[in-house]
């Protein structure tokens, strides 16, 4: 069945199809199954270069075998907010973080992201994070650690002097324009590269070429983020035509 647990031949398909480089997308459909549960099932499994289907079956059983006698106690039986429908919030969960994962995210720090992103108030304790993720404080620290030095997440004292992990408004827009800016130091390189190599060698003309289109996509990724920087700031139930498009420019 589509909605069932994947079984071990569906595994061994998957891994089939990993191996002639097919996209998840036309695994998912020789299987019937949705897109996101093979993208799911391979990276929480080593990834596309490391999956290997009696290794990601043993490894379900036994997650799902530690899973049930701490269901009573885990996240899934406090209520939810909003009304919302707690198993439809935990696969959306594992599905955010599944993606991250694939942007190069570690599982733990992908985790505590998505954890962070999905809580109303945007921010929670190590304490906090640790009880709704299951994990031990040591494994908070080092993800909160590098999601700090990425600037994707800052701290905060609260009144009870305790940590606060938050992802606000300005954090993306942060990264995206430290990201943009860390690509300066590789055009200076190739720009350096041309005079040694020799302006009019065609080794030279690549890293010219190279410099002058990280350029470009600096430029455009900068100039896209501050126009688009307000959308960031959209508060709910606020209305527009097209809340990601920039107003006109009357500079």
């Amino acid at each position: 069945m589509p909605g069932g647990r994947l079984t071990q031949q569906e595994r061994r398909q998957i891994a089939l199809g990993l191996a002639d480089d097919l996209p998840y997308a036309e695994i998912a459909r020789r299987l019937d199954r949705p897109t996101s549960t093979i993208t799911r099932e391979v990276m929480r499994n080593g990834g596309p270069t490391a999956y290997r289907a009696d290794l990601a079956h043993r490894a379900t059983e036994r997650r799902a075998h530690r899973r049930r006698p701490a269901s009573p106690r885990g996240e899934e039986s406090v209520p939810q907010p909003h009304g919302r429908d707690a198993e439809a919030v935990a696969e959306y969960e594992e599905t955010f973080t599944t993606v991250l994962m694939a942007s190069g995210l570690t599982k733990m720090t992908a985790r505590v992201l998505t954890c962070l992103f999905t809580t109303d108030a945007g921010s929670l304790t190590a304490s906090e994070l640790a009880r709704r993720l299951q994990v031990s404080p040591a494994s908070i620290s080092k993800a909160i650690a590098f999601l700090e030095s990425q600037s994707l997440v800052r701290r905060e004292r609260d009144e009870r002097r305790r940590d606060r992990y938050i992802v606000d408004d300005e954090l993306f827009y942060q990264a995206t324009i430290a990201s943009a800016r860390s690509n300066d130091r590789l055009v200076e390189t190739a720009r350096r590269g041309v005079s040694v190599l020799g302006p009019h060698t065609p080794a030279a003309a690549r890293l010219e070429n190279i410099a002058r289109f990280l350029d470009f996509i600096s430029e455009s990724i900068t100039r896209a983020a501050e126009q688009a920087r307000e959308v960031l700031h959209t508060k709910p139930g606020t209305t527009s035509d097209d809340p990601a498009r920039p107003g006109p420019d009357h500079g």
